[in-house]
C-alpha cells in the first residue's frame, strides 16, 4: 500500500513524499505536496483578529470588497473611472477599438432622469422619447453600417486577421455585428456582444452572456480566426500583447477534463472503484471502460465526458468570473500511443481545438499543460498511471524522455503558428516532474532541450512562439536562480498546497501567514531573480478532506485512515458539507483565496469545476472548485479584490528584465552548452544497475513526424451547413524543423515502457529483431449490470 513520507519538518524535503521503488511498482506519493503544514507551523494571522469577519485580510481589504453593497445597491469596486456601467448592448453600437480601456458598446445601463419623474411629467416625455428614439435609432443604424464597412475593408486582406500587436495597440475592432460570406449571401448572426448579450452554440443552443466587467465576445462563423474578444476591460484584447510580468495572470485550470481525475470526475470512476480490477487512474479506467460494453465502452463514455464536462458556456463563464487565463492538461495519447498503452488515442485533441477556439471567442489565453508523460513523471494517477516514474528514472527513464521531447515538439509547432500563438501563450513543458527521484541535474538537461525544441519550432528570432514554463520539480525557487539566464520568455511554475502532510483543526484565519508572509515573498524574489514565476495550482483546500483526494479509497490523514496515518484530527463532514455551511465560515475561505491570490500574483486556481458523485449526487470536495465557490458566496466575485490584501508585504515591481520579454538580451543561454549536453551523463536507476545514461536504452530521432490536425470550420447559410475556408494552418510552422520523431531502433531490445524499476536483461541492444517484453496486466472485471 502507498504510504506517505513525512520528514523532519524543517528539512529541505519536508512535506514532500518518498518514493519507495521496490519490485515492480512504487507507493505514490499524494497528488499535491506542499511545506509542512501542520499545526506549529501555522502562526497568528497578522492583525490577530478574533473572528473570520473581522479577520485582517478583511480589515486590509476595507472598502474593496466586490460584495460590499455600496450606495443603492451598487459596488463600490468599479472598473476605470470614467469608464461607465460595464453592461453593453448585444449588437456593436460605439466605434471605440478592443485597445480602448474602456468597452466599445454605449453605456445602456443608466436610467434617464425621466424614469424617477412625476407621472404627468413621464407623460410628455415619453412622447418625446418615441420621437427622439426612433431618430436616434436612424443615426445608430447609419454609424454602424458606416464602421462595419470601413473595418471590414480594411481587414479583408489579413491572413490572420487582427494578429497580436507588440505595441498593444489594436489593429481592428470587433465592429460588425454579423458576419457575410464572400459569395455575397449574408448569415444573420450576431457574433459579437458584452453583457446581457445572448451567445449561440454550435448546436443552435443560446444563453446570456454574464460579464460585468467590461468584456465582450466575438466570432464570426464565416472568419473564426479573428482575434478581438476581450476578457474584461482591464484584460488585453486578443489582438494585443499581454505583457507577462506587467499584466497579472488571474487563471484557472481546466483539470479532470482532458485528463480525468478520480477526486474532480468521480461519477466516472465510481463504477469501478470496488470491483476486483478498481479504476484508480486513466489507465485503469481506460481498461474498465473498453470492458464494459454496457456503459458506452471506451469512446462512448470518455467522448460524453469531454463534450459535457466543460462546455463553450464555461469559457464564458470564466471571463465573466474576472479570470484571463485558463490552464488546460493535455496528456501525450491526444497525440498518439503505443502497442500496450490502454488510452483513448486522439480524441482528447480534437476538444483542446474546441478550447481554442473558446478561448479565442471569450478573450482568454491558454496556458497548455503537458501534463502525462509516457512511463509517468511522477508516478501518481493524474500521470496517467498510478505507480512508477520511468521518465529519466529506471531502465526505460531515457527512452521515455526521448519519446517524450517528440510529442514536446509536436505540439510546440502546433501552437507557434499564427493562427494560435496569440491564444496558447505559454506552454507548460512537463506537469509535476518528481525532481527528488529523477535528480535537478537530469531534469534541466531536459528541460534546456524541450526549450531548445520549443524555440526551434517558433522559428528563428526571439519574442517568437510561447513562454516555456518549467515545473520547480519540487526543489526550492532558490534552487532555479541562474538557470538558463538569457533565455527566450522563460519561467517557473510552482503548486503551494498546504492540505497535504500535517493535519490541523485549526481555521482558516489561523492559517493567513503563509500565503502572506511566505509565498508572496518568495514570489517576488524569483520573479527578480529568476523571471516570470507562476502558481500553476493552488486551492481552498487546508486539509485533504474530500472524496478521493488522495486517491480512489485511500481515506484521509484528517480522519487517520489514509495509509501510515492512525491519529485522527477530527471529521472530514464539516469541510465538506457545503450546502450548510454558514455566512461566517464562508467568509473565512473567501478570506484564504483572497490572500492566496495576493501573495501568489500572477496564479491559476485548481480547479474551476469538481464534478458530482454519482452516488450522492453532489461535489464532494468543495474547496477545490471555483464555480462551486462563485455560485455559493465563498469565491470573490472579482478577483481584483485581492489586490493589497497582503499589504504591507510588497510585490514585485515591473517590469521584468528585458531578456525575460524577449527583448535586449533574449535567446541565448550564459552556461556552457556542455553543461546542459543531452542526454545527461547520469541517470536515476531505480533498482537499474547502470547510472551512465550511455548503457540505458534508447530510441532514435528518425521516425516518421506526427503533425497535429488544425480544426475544420462551418457555418449555417440559408439553412445550409458548409465549410469556411479558413486558413487554419497545417501542424507545423517551422518548416526546417526536419528532425524525425524518436522511435525503437530496429535492432533493439525495449523492455514496456511502463515497466518500473527493474534490471533488464543484458545486452539490450544486439542484432536480433526488435521485441517488446511481453507485459502481463490483471482482466479488468466487467462493471455490474
Amino acid at each position: 500500500m502507498p504510504r506517505a513520507y513525512d520528514p523532519v519538518p524543517g528539512s529541505a524535503m519536508s512535506g514532500y513524499p518518498e518514493h519507495e521503488l521496490e519490485g515492480f511498482e512504487a507507493p505514490p506519493a499524494p497528488r499535491f505536496l506542499s511545506e509542512d503544514s501542520s499545526p506549529s507551523a501555522s502562526r497568528p494571522s497578522f492583525g490577530s483578529q478574533g473572528t473570520a469577519d473581522e479577520s485582517s485580510v478583511r480589515i486590509l481589504n476595507a472598502g474593496r470588497q466586490s460584495s460590499d453593497p455600496g450606495i443603492y445597491g451598487m459596488t463600490y469596486y468599479r472598473d476605470d473611472p470614467g469608464a461607465g456601467d460595464a453592461n453593453m448592448s448585444q449588437q456593436t453600437l460605439g466605434n471605440k477599438s478592443p485597445g480602448s480601456p474602456r468597452s466599445p458598446y454605449l453605456n445602456m445601463s443608466e436610467k434617464p432622469r425621466g424614469t424617477y419623474a412625476s407621472p404627468r411629467t413621464r407623460s410628455r416625455r415619453r412622447a418625446l422619447l418615441i420621437v427622439g428614439g426612433v431618430a436616434a435609432a436612424i443615426v445608430i443604424v447609419v454609424v454602424v453600417v458606416a464602421v462595419y464597412f470601413s473595418v471590414h475593408n480594411k481587414n479583408s486582406s489579413d491572413a490572420v486577421s487582427g494578429s497580436t500587436s507588440k505595441s498593444g495597440s489594436s489593429s481592428a475592432s470587433p465592429s460588425q455585428s454579423s458576419g457575410s460570406k464572400s459569395g455575397g449571401a449574408t448569415s444573420n448572426i450576431v457574433v459579437t456582444g458584452g453583457d446581457g448579450s445572448t451567445v449561440t452554440m454550435s448546436d443552435g443552443t443560446t444563453f446570456t452572456y454574464s460579464n460585468p466587467y467590461g468584456g465582450y465576445w466575438y466570432y464570426d462563423p464565416s472568419e473564426p480566426l479573428k482575434n478581438y474578444a476581450r476578457a474584461q476591460s482591464w484584460t488585453p484584447a486578443m489582438n494585443e500583447s499581454f505583457e507577462y510580468g506587467t499584466d497579472i495572470i488571474r487563471g484557472v485550470n481546466l483539470g479532470g477534463w482532458l485528463v480525468t481525475e478520480p477526486f474532480i470526475s468521480p461519477a466516472l470512476f465510481e463504477p469501478y472503484a470496488n470491483t476486483s480490477f478498481p479504476a484508480v487512474d486513466e489507465w485503469t479506467l481506460s481498461e474498465n471502460l473498453g470492458n464494459d460494453t454496457s456503459a458506452g465502452g471506451l469512446q462512448g463514455v470518455l467522448e460524453n465526458h469531454y463534450a459535457t464536462f466543460i462546455t463553450e458556456q464555461d469559457f464564458a463563464e470564466i471571463a465573466g468570473a474576472g479570470l484571463n487565463h485558463v490552464r488546460i492538461p493535455l496528456p501525450y495519447w491526444a497525440i498518439e500511443t503505443w502497442e500496450g498503452e490502454p488510452f483513448l488515442a486522439r480524441v482528447s485533441w480534437t476538444y483542446f481545438l474546441k478550447a481554442i477556439e473558446w478561448a479565442r471567442k471569450y478573450g482568454l489565453r491558454i496556458n497548455l499543460d503537458f501534463h502525462c508523460l509516457p512511463g509517468s513523471q511522477n508516478g501518481w494517477n493524474h500521470s496517467g498511471k498510478l505507480g512508477s516514474i520511468n521518465v529519466l528514472n529506471g531502465p526505460m527513464g531515457l527512452a521515455n524522455a526521448q519519446r517524450s521531447l517528440s510529442y514536446i515538439k509536436i505540439i510546440a509547432e502546433f501552437i507557434s503558428q499564427p493562427q494560435y500563438s496569440s491564444v496558447v501563450t505559454i506552454f507548460g513543458i512537463t506537469n509535476e516532474p518528481f525532481g527528488p527521484t529523477i535528480g535537478q541535474a537530469a531534469l534541466e538537461t531536459y528541460y534546456v532541450q524541450a526549450y531548445e525544441y520549443v524555440r526551434l519550432a517558433s522559428g528563428i528570432g526571439a519574442g517568437n512562439g510561447p513562454y516555456v514554463l518549467y515545473h520547480d520539480g519540487f526543489f526550492d525557487l532558490s534552487q532555479w536562480v541562474g538557470f538558463m539566464t538569457g533565455a527566450d520568455r522563460i519561467a517557473i511554475d510552482i503548486h503551494p498546497y498546504v492540505c497535504f502532510a500535517g493535519q490541523s483543526s485549526e481555521p482558516y484565519s489561523a492559517r493567513l501567514s503563509v500565503p502572506c508572509d511566505t509565498w508572496g515573498a518568495d514570489q517576488n524574489v524569483s520573479m527578480e531573480a529568476f523571471g516570470l514565476t507562476t502558481a500553476g495550482e493552488w486551492s481552498n483546500a487546508i486539509n485533504d478532506c474530500g472524496l478521493w483526494v488522495n486517491g480512489v479509497n485511500e481515506g484521509t490523514r484528517y480522519e487517520g485512515d489514509y495509509p501510515g496515518y492512525s491519529t485522527r484530527v477530527g471529521s472530514c463532514d464539516e469541510w465538506t458539507d457545503w450546502q450548510n455551511w454558514n455566512a461566517t465560515f464562508k467568509a473565512s475561505i473567501e478570506d484564504w483565496a483572497l490572500a492566496s491570490m495576493s501573495a501568489l500574483q500572477n496564479w491559476f486556481f485548481w480547479t474551476w469545476k469538481i464534478g458530482n458523485s454519482s452516488v450522492t449526487g453532489v461535489v464532494e470536495s468543495p474547496q477545490w472548485s471555483y464555480q462551486l465557490g462563485l455560485q455559493n458566496g465563498w469565491m470573490p466575485a472579482d478577483p481584483r479584490s485581492a489586490d493589497g490584501v497582503c499589504s504591507p508585504t510588497s510585490v514585485f515591481t515591473p517590469p521584468l528584465s528585458a531578456w525575460q520579454t524577449g527583448g535586449a538580451g533574449a535567446g541565448t543561454v550564459a552556461a556552457s552548452a556542455s553543461a546542459y549536453a543531452w542526454p545527461p551523463s547520469v541517470l536515476s536507476n531505480s533498482g537499474f544497475s547502470q547510472t551512465s545514461a550511455a548503457a540505458f536504452p534508447a530510441y532514435t530521432p528518425t521516425g516518421s513526424q506526427v503533425t497535429l490536425a488544425p480544426p475544420t470550420f462551418t457555418e449555417s447559410v440559408s439553412g445550409k451547413t458548409e465549410t469556411v475556408s479558413a486558413s487554419a494552418g497545417d501542424g507545423w510552422e517551422n518548416a526546417s524543423d526536419t528532425q524525425g520523431k524518436y522511435v525503437p531502433v530496429a535492432t533493439c531490445n525495449y523492455l514496456f515502457p511502463w515497466i518500473g524499476p527493474t534490471d533488464p536483461p543484458s545486452p539490450l541492444c544486439s542484432s536480433a529483431a526488435a521485441r517488446r517484453e511481453e507485459v502481463v496486466t490483471p482482466t479488468p472485471t466487467p462493471a455490474p449490470r
